[in-house]
C-alpha cells in the first residue's frame, strides 16, 4: 500500500500542527535568524526503515530550501549506526521539524521491523502474514504502508473493502447461514466469517463462506479446520499470535495468519538526529 504525495503532505501537516512547529518559541528566542545547521539521522538499533519520505516532507515544510539526502531505501534493513539521511539548511526550521520527523520514522520503522520479524518467522511455510484494522487512530494508511514494507499482505484497510461477518453480526442476523445468505444476496462474492470453534467451521463451510477467520483456536482445532475445509475455503488464523507461536500456527496448514500487534503494539525504533561533522 503506497502512500500518495497528497497523503504524505497531509501527514506532514498534521504532525507539524500538533507540535505548533511554526511557533517554536525556543528556537525563535535563541537561534539566530540566519543560522544554518547540518544534521544526520541515524538508527541506533537494527531496523527495517520506513517513513523517510514523510520525514523529508516535514523538514521541507519547515525549511523549504534545505538540502535533504535520503541514504537508504524504504523497507531496507539497516544495522545500528546506519545513516538514514543527511540534512542541511535553516536551523530554526530544521529544529522545529526535528521531533515530528523522528516520531514518524521511529514509529513506522518499528511497525516495519516487527512485521519483518513475523514474516521471517513463517518463511518457507507458504503462509502469508496479514495486517488488520487494529491500528492507532488516524494512522491506518501510514501503518499499513509500513507493514507492506515489512512484507505483510495489506488486508481489508477499511469497512468498505470486504465482508467480514463477526459474532455481533451473527447475533443480529439470526445465525451464520442467514448472515452468509444475506451477504451473497447483496452481491458480495468474497465472504469471510469469523469462527470460534468446530461447529462454527462446519456451519460456515455449509453456508458457502469463502474465507474462515479462525479466532483464538488451538493448534489442534486449527488442524481440524484445515482437514474439514479440504480446500473448500481459505483459512485465516488470528488472535493472540506472538513471535513465539506464529511458526507453529502457520505449520497447521492454514493460508493466512493475521496479527494486530504489528501495528497497535510495535515498539518504536531508536532513531537520532545529531550534528553532522562530515
Amino acid at each position: 500500500m503506497a502512500l500518495t504525495n497528497q497523503e504524505i503532505a497531509e501527514i506532514s501537516d498534521r504532525v507539524l500542527a500538533e507540535d505548533a512547529a511554526a511557533n517554536d518559541v525556543t528556537s525563535l528566542a535563541i537561534v539566530p535568524k540566519d543560522a544554518m545547521l547540518r544534521l544526520k539521522m541515524t538508527t541506533r538499533e537494527d531496523a527495517v526503515i520506513a517513513g523517510m519520505p514523510i520525514a523529508a516532507a516535514i523538514f521541507r515544510q519547515m525549511a523549504p530550501k534545505a538540502s535533504i539526502t535520503l541514504c537508504v531505501a524504504e523497507g531496507e534493513e539497516v544495522p545500528a549506526g546506519g545513516v538514514l539521511a543527511r540534512i542541511s539548511g535553516d536551523a530554526r526550521g530544521l529544529l522545529a521539524a526535528e521531533r515530528g520527523a523522528l516520531n514518524v520514522v521511529q514509529h513506522l520503522s518499528g511497525v516495519a521491523t516487527l512485521t519483518r520479524a513475523y514474516v521471517n518467522a513463517i518463511a518457507g511455510t507458504g503462509v502469508s502474514l496479514r495486517d488488520t484494522r487494529k491500528t492507532l487512530p488516524g494512522l491506518r494508511r501510514a501503518e499499513k504502508y509500513a507493514t507492506g514494507l515489512g512484507g505483510a499482505e495489506n488486508h481489508r484497510p477499511d469497512l468498505a473493502s470486504g465482508i467480514l461477518i463477526k459474532d455481533n453480526h451473527l447475533a443480529i442476523a439470526g445465525g451464520l447461514g442467514e448472515a452468509v445468505r444475506r451477504a451473497r444476496e447483496a452481491g458480495h462474492d468474497s465472504i469471510e466469517v469469523e469462527c470460534e470453534n468446530g461447529t462454527h467451521v462446519a456451519d460456515a463451510l455449509a453456508a458457502g463462506a469463502d474465507i474462515l477467520l479462525l479466532d483464538n483456536m488451538s493448534l489442534k482445532a486449527l488442524r481440524s479446520a484445515v482437514s474439514s475445509a479440504s480446500g473448500k475455503a481459505k483459512l485465516e488464523a488470528s488472535g493472540s499470535v506472538s513471535l513465539e507461536t506464529v511458526r507453529a500456527i502457520a505449520e497447521t496448514g492454514i493460508d493466512f495468519v493475521s496479527v494486530g500487534r504489528i501495528t497497535h503494539s510495535a515498539p518504536a525504533i531508536d532513531v537520532g538526529l545529531d550534528l553532522d561533522e562530515q
